[in-house]
């Protein structure tokens, strides 16, 4: 069974920034409740589809496949009402690797950082540039900032 077991935290200061080059992200979402997710995402000119299933704030089933370039950027165009620009940023510190997201267009100013887990009960360091945590606060996923951009709250 595929798990994503994940934190995420908002990012405070600029300590992060050149640590790890950006990386253009660009997702639309088909569903966006809680308790399923569908996303098309585009990574230079490879694109995928995943499906994530909620168990809790921390854990989701997760289910990634790999699909054409050209279908990816038509789902995107046609059934997707708003996509989501960022730049990732994949960080190693403390024995994990942390994906720090700088987004654009109308989520501009938000940066959050996220690390997956073996466990949900997993230590780990936290770097000095990581601000408080939002794992439980739903605003700050992808998916609803797809509906719901940061620049409006």
């Amino acid at each position: 069974m595929a798990l994503e077991i994940e934190r995420r935290f908002r990012v405070s200061g600029d300590a992060w920034r050149g640590l790890a080059p950006g990386v253009p992200y660009r997702q639309g979402y088909l569903s966006v409740e809680k308790e399923r997710t569908v996303r098309v995402r585009v990574v230079g000119q490879q694109a995928w589809l995943t499906l994530k299933g909620n168990i809790s704030d921390v854990t989701r089933h997760e289910f990634e496949y790999e699909i054409p370039l050209a279908d990816a950027q038509t789902i995107m165009g046609a059934m997707c009402p708003m996509v989501v620009d960022k730049l990732r940023h994949r960080i190693e510190h403390g024995g994990f690797i942390w994906e720090v997201d700088e987004f654009f267009g109308d989520n501009a100013g938000l940066v959050l950082a996220e690390i997956e887990l073996p466990g949900e009960d997993t230590p780990f360091d936290k770097p000095a540039w990581l601000g408080e945590e939002v794992t439980h606060d739903g605003r700050f996923t992808n998916a609803y900032l797809s509906k719901h951009p940061f620049s409006r709250w």
